[in-house]
């Protein structure tokens, strides 16, 4: 099931996506009574997708990122693969959705792609063991966890560099039904490939990933968990269109604009 989150007339609100795959045009949305992190039903109201504003998936308290987690995008930075999972923070400030604007931060002048799986939480937890670690996903998103490289190389803490507003699009919707151990997933800026790897290249696992987060702070409904970059990253610049597709998921797309 692919759940939205959208816009439309000044409401806002989740619906499920209807339509297969390869017919953008033909999408449809049907409206959801309540929202999707608690028991719903359909209320058969359709409506076009394309008539809609699509928003970010979720709106979350928090959204935590694990660094370095394929191997060779880890070496093409010059660093090893860590012990224990590299793990920070993005605030929801930096939370954006398929079609808006990634603007440029004035504090840097290298600013990278990153094209990641996003996992949703589906509910909140704290302590979960590895065979639950499935129960609390609602599904996955697409993601892009855009760098301010230059800031990220001189500073010790990576705050200003990974949090600046903007700097985490997602979308364009969840997919509940994916299964998150081998998907392909690939960047392209302005139509060219930069980024194709497969999720079977994390060095620890979505299951692991929540073991290991859920270890130190309670996860909840909406928290997102990105899991790492494949190699490739590079640059971005004002006027670039950069785009992050993952096998089964979708197509999150963004332009670049000055600040």
């Amino acid at each position: 099931m692919r759940i939205a989150r959208f816009s439309i007339d000044g409401t806002v609100g989740f619906g499920v996506v209807e339509g297969g795959p390869t017919d953008e045009d033909g999408l449809v949305l049907d409206i959801i009574k309540g929202h999707p992190f608690a028991e719903f039903e359909r209320s058969g109201h359709r409506v076009p997708l394309k008539a809609v504003r699509l928003l970010p998936p979720v709106l979350p308290s928090k959204v935590v990122a694990i660094g370095r987690n394929y191997a060779a995008h880890a070496r093409e930075l010059g660093n090893e693969v860590p012990d224990t999972p590299v793990t920070f923070f993005k605030p929801s400030t930096s939370v954006i959705g398929d079609g808006d604007a990634i603007r440029y931060p004035s504090i840097s002048r290298e600013v990278h792609h990153e094209a990641e799986l996003a996992v949703v939480i589906g509910r909140m937890c704290r302590d979960v063991p590895r065979e639950r670690a499935r129960d609390v996903i609602l599904g996955y998103t697409c993601a892009n966890d855009i760098t301010a490289r230059d800031v990220q190389e001189r500073e010790k803490q990576w705050a200003r560099a990974k949090g600046f507003d903007t700097s985490c699009p997602l979308g364009p919707w969840i997919e509940t039904d994916a299964d998150p151990a081998d998907l392909a997933i690939m960047c392209t800026v302005n139509g060219e490939q930069r980024q194709l790897g497969r999720t079977s290249e994390m060095v620890r696992t979505v299951e692991d990933l929540i073991v290991h987060i859920t270890e130190s702070m309670t996860l909840l409904p909406q928290d997102v968990i990105l899991t790492g970059t494949p190699a490739g990253v590079g640059p971005l610049h004002a006027g670039d269109e950069v785009a992050v597709s993952i096998e089964g998921i979708g197509t999150l797309t963004n332009k670049v604009v000055k600040a």
